[in-house]
Parts: structure tokens; C-alpha cells; sequence
């Protein structure tokens, strides 16, 4: 979703309008020059400089190497993104003091992780030893390492080098914006095209019961749409290389969708949840046990096939949850659709 690189034949041949759509960043440049401009201007930046640089005794020319070098400057430094690699959990202890029996797990880019277990045995405070990026110094004692070494002096990071994005269980907003204003400022923040605030709105009513659009206010989004809007900007604008999710099952939002979007995008997504479907799609499953790590469990062919059953009767739900949401009568369910492994 990152923009490409400005080219020399691009910046001399293409219209002010189109450069300043495609590269927020030409904006600010022109201003750091002094230069005015109107962003709906047709001309192109070559034409415009040359006015600009006869005024002013400079090669246009040159100025426009210049510009490109800044340009590109800025958006490889907006664009950059932590070198990460993986990500290791080291063990503490339980509630008792206890040491925990799994003694570390090993997140690579694209591995999604379930945590599961009862409410108040640890998934919360395990997500939070992450979040804060602990080097035992918090009530569990565990160790987060980044690519092997301790981050502690990355937990106030800021911009493309943040580490960690977290949904959790209830989000709402108080800016008096729409959809797009909001969308617009972290795109534009992030050095890239305006087009990436379309394909995020698409992407959020992909994981939304009831559509929106960029014109909706954001007061005025439900709890479902609020998740679904954050899902998709974390997984298409921000950069945070590890996601983690508290109970995206009570979002109202397609769960599993939301999964495949997020590591759709390379990232390491840790989820905590209550829901058999979203533990079974990950590949691994920490479950949990007062306050520690108890167990690491890789799913089974057995699961699979359970996962299989579980998707088909999700189907079914969604599709009856469907029916309701649009007041229509509720039909009958196709029993060949529902599989049993029983006897």
C-alpha cells in the first residue's frame, strides 16, 4: 500500500493535481520553498517551477533534483518500518510465584497465536507484557524480546517505528470528523497515496454487518463498524509489525475476515478469545492458567476437521443473523449443510 518512490519523469510530466493525490508529501516540500500553489492546478510542477525559479535566478532543472531527493527523503523515512523479525515471550511466573510451564514462544511474521483459558487467567496480563514490551518488570516477571534482545527503549516509540498496534474489547470515537477526514490525516501522516483511504473504507464494510461511508460522521458509527474501521487501518495504514486482539469475537464484525486481512499483511497477530472457531484458525493455541503460560498446543488433523465443521456452522449463523438484521423471515436450515463426524 506504500507509495513508490517519485521518479524524475513523473514529477516533470505529471499535472500538480494528480503529483499532490498520489504524493501528499510534494505538499509539504512546496511549502518548505515558499512556494503557492493550488492543489486543483492541472499544470505541471516542471511548468510551475520554471515561473517560480525565473523569478528568482534558479535552474528549474536543478531545483526539481532537489525536490525529488526531499521528497523521497521524507518518504522513506515516513515509510520505514522496524526491521522485525520475530518475536519471543520468555517465561515468568503464575500467580502463586510459580514458574510458568511454557518456558518461551517464538512469533514470526505472519504467525497468528489464540491465547485461550478461563476469564482472569492471565490473557489480558499477557498482553499487556507484550504491549509494554516487559523485561521482567512486571507482576509476571516475563521477558519480550525482539529479534533476540531486549526493547524497553522502544515502548514510547512513535510514527513507523511503533512495534505494537492493540484493538481491544471496546473502542469509540469523540473526534467530530467523518470516516475519510480521519482516514485522510493518518494516510497523509504516513506518506501515501490518497487512494489507500478508499481501499481502507472497502476493506472495513468487508468486515462490517451494516456498510458506511467516508462521509459517515465517526460519532455516529456502531461498535462493530468502529472495530471494523480500526481493523482495516491497522492492517492497511499502520505499520506496527505485531497486532495484538482482545475478544474480537463480541465485535460484530466478520471474525475471521479480519484474521486473513491483518496477516494478509505480514503481521504477527496474538488474539485472546472465548470462541472455538477463532482458536481453531490459528495454528497455535497458548492456553493459560492462573496468570501463567500452561500449555502450547500445535493444532491437530483431528482440529482441522473440527475447524471445517466449525466455519460450515458459522455460515450458517451468519447467514441467519442476516436474515434478521434485514427483517426478513427466518427459513429453514438445509440439514445436508451441517456435517457430523459423529456416528
Amino acid at each position: 500500500m506504500i507509495v513508490q518512490p517519485l521518479t524524475q519523469e513523473k514529477l516533470t510530466q505529471t499535472s500538480l493535481a494528480a503529483l499532490l493525490a498520489d504524493y501528499p508529501l510534494l505538499e509539504s516540500v512546496l511549502l518548505e520553498q515558499g512556494i503557492e500553489f493550488d492543489p486543483a492546478e492541472e499544470v505541471t510542477l516542471a511548468a510551475k517551477l520554471a515561473q517560480w525559479s525565473a523569478l528568482r535566478h534558479h535552474s528549474a532543472e536543478g531545483f526539481l533534483d532537489q525536490m525529488l531527493a526531499r521528497i523521497n527523503e521524507l518518504g522513506a523515512l515516513l515509510a520505514s518500518t522496524t526491521s522485525l523479525e520475530q518475536l519471543e515471550i520468555v517465561a515468568g511466573r503464575d500467580k502463586s510465584g510459580q514458574p510458568e510451564q511454557v518456558e518461551r514462544i517464538l512469533l514470526k511474521r505472519g504467525d497468528l497465536l489464540a491465547i485461550v483459558g478461563p476469564t482472569g487467567s492471565g490473557k489480558s496480563r499477557l498482553l499487556a507484557d507484550i504491549e509494554w514490551l516487559a523485561t521482567g518488570d512486571t507482576p509476571s516477571g516475563r521477558m519480550i524480546l525482539i529479534d533476540g534482545q531486549p526493547s524497553a527503549d522502544r515502548r514510547f516509540s512513535t510514527g513507523g517505528d511503533q512495534l505494537i498496534a492493540q484493538l481491544s474489547q471496546t473502542m469509540s470515537f469523540v473526534l467530530d470528523a467523518t470516516v475519510e477526514e480521519l482516514l485522510s490525516l493518518h494516510v497523509e501522516s504516513r506518506g501515501m497515496a490518497a487512494s489507500v483511504v478508499i481501499d481502507t473504507i472497502e476493506a472495513a464494510n468487508e468486515l462490517s454487518g451494516e456498510p458506511f461511508f467516508g462521509t459517515t460522521a465517526l460519532t455516529s458509527l456502531s461498535g462493530g463498524q468502529t472495530r471494523a474501521l480500526m481493523v482495516a487501518d491497522t492492517a492497511l495504514v499502520c505499520r506496527s509489525p505485531i497486532v495484538l486482539i482482545d475478544e474480537i469475537e463480541n465485535a460484530g464484525i466478520d471474525r475471521r475476515a479480519a484474521f486473513n486481512l491483518l496477516l494478509s499483511q505480514d503481521k504477527i497477530v496474538l488474539s485472546a478469545t472465548h470462541d472455538p472457531l477463532l482458536a481453531l484458525l490459528a495454528p497455535r493455541r497458548l492456553c493459560m492458567r492462573n496468570g501463567a503460560m500452561h500449555s502450547l498446543h500445535d493444532r491437530t488433523n483431528e482440529e482441522e476437521a473440527l475447524l471445517a465443521d466449525l466455519e460450515a456452522l458459522d455460515d450458517i449463523h451468519a447467514a441467519i443473523r442476516n436474515q434478521l438484521r434485514q427483517g426478513s423471515k427466518i427459513t429453514p436450515i438445509d440439514s445436508h449443510r451441517l456435517r457430523r463426524n459423529v456416528p
